[in-house]
């Protein structure tokens, strides 16, 4: 590598950290490893009803497709990592109990983008993505050196463990690489053992269509009946499989305060009263609103009929007349869950 080309990578990555990212590593833009892995994971049906990664196949499998000519992926980690001292929280995945990542994320990754051109000099291009493009952005994270993919399907850092989101700028530039993380996970299982529904069609391989994390934010509907005793008190996303993972106690605390809660969760008793107007002021700055309100309060009811608290019976009596007839199914069923209970002893 000549001065020039290690003077460069180093002012990536210096900058990268200087904006706030926890971890970057730099790696080859050609297709992703795992292309052929995705591709039978959509045939499968795996995917669920996130019809939106078949739409974007074709520039999954190709970062050219998104950039001509991208030569590069400077790929950054952000931690979420925040301590779990408030037990209001408790039923939201950490990712989302603070500030929408994309919107913490995306100027962040532009600006990379913006010093990348002007510190490698015309014609470079760049472009910067989080997961909402149609980029494997794990993918082309992993082979870049941030971490491995677990048996999970989540990135795994040495160092952040897999509380982290992720984002990637491609560019035209030509950056030398950084060595690829060998796989650690070894011979451990414990988040394929520990999954509440069994979503893990083997190591490596998710079916969406069993996980919590997808049953509580991309589905759209009801749940179906066989899983939503398995929601337990999951109302955003699911930790589970994190939770047990060895790396994840060994991992860094998270250093973004925007990414932190804010402020208590509101009782799930409370949520179901949410309108729509509400729903957008108390959380139109978070990543909850991906869920969108019928999704909310569909698994607050779910989530009341779990704990077995007669004490929400109320609370759900009056979602039997909520608009939606999502969340009046919801309520429906958590009424004659906690009805089915047996009497507490005199």
């Amino acid at each position: 590598m000549t001065l020039l080309a290690r003077a460069l990578r180093e002012a990536v990555r210096a900058r990268a950290l200087e904006l706030g990212f926890d971890a970057v590593a730099l790696g080859p833009a050609g297709p992703p490893e795992h292309g052929a892995a995705f591709e039978r994971w959509l045939d499968a049906g795996y995917a669920g009803t996130m019809r939106y990664l078949e739409r974007g196949r074709a520039e999954r499998l190709d970062p050219e497709r998104l950039l001509p000519g991208c030569r590069s992926v400077v790929a950054v980690a952000q931690s979420h990592n925040h301590p779990d001292a408030d037990p209001s929280w408790r039923p939201v995945a950490r990712y989302a109990r603070g500030r929408d990542y994309h919107d913490l994320m995306r100027p962040r990754l532009r600006e990379l983008a913006g010093f990348i051109r002007e510190a490698a000099g015309p014609p470079v291009r760049c472009r910067a993505a989080v997961d909402t493009s149609a980029v494997l952005e794990r993918d082309l994270a992993a082979r870049a050196g941030l971490g491995w993919i677990g048996k999970n399907t989540n990135l795994l850092s040495p160092a952040l463990g897999s509380y982290v989101v992720l984002g990637v700028v491609l560019t035209t530039a030509a950056l030398e690489p950084d060595a690829r993380q060998p796989d650690r996970c070894g011979t451990c299982t414990a988040c394929l053992d520990a999954c509440p529904t069994g979503a893990f069609a083997g190591p490596y391989v998710l079916d969406a269509r069993r996980c919590l994390s997808y049953l509580t934010i991309e589905h759209r509907g009801e749940v179906p009946a066989e899983l939503c005793g398995s929601v337990a008190d999951w109302v955003f996303g699911c930790d589970v499989c994190q939770e047990v993972c060895p790396w994840n106690r060994k991992a860094a605390p998270a250093r973004e305060p925007a990414l932190a809660p804010r402020g208590a969760f509101p009782p799930l008793e409370a949520l179901l009263d949410v309108d729509r107007d509400a729903f957008r002021a108390r959380f139109g700055a978070s990543a909850l609103t991906r869920a969108k309100r019928a999704g909310l309060l569909r698994n607050a009811a779910l989530a009341l009929g779990n704990r077995g608290d007669a004490r929400a019976v109320p609370a759900l009596r009056r979602a039997l007349d909520d608009a939606d007839p999502v969340v009046r199914g919801a309520a429906g069923w958590a009424l004659e869950r906690l009805a089915a209970r047996p009497a507490a002893a005199p």
